[in-house]
């Protein structure tokens, strides 16, 4: 639960969130459920996401985590 809070306190917020297995990513918390955190990323070009979320639309980089694999995050 406390990944779930501190997600929520970093809502629309720019985030570098680093999971258990290495792995960092950077944007902007846009939601947050009970189970994953929704991150708009930054980059140009492809982004290959674990699921969709169609709210914010066509051509956003919604990336899905889930909050079971996050270990920190970091406002930037």
């Amino acid at each position: 639960m406390d990944a779930y809070y501190n997600c929520l306190n970093c809502m629309n917020k720019k985030v570098r969130i680093l999971t258990i297995d290495g792995k960092q990513y950077e944007g902007t918390i846009m939601d947050v459920d009970r189970n994953n955190v929704y991150l708009k990323t930054e980059r140009n070009g492809r982004v290959q996401t674990s699921a969709f979320y169609p709210y914010y639309g066509y051509g956003n980089e919604i990336l899905t985590l889930s909050l079971f694999t996050l270990l920190a995050i970091a406002l930037i």
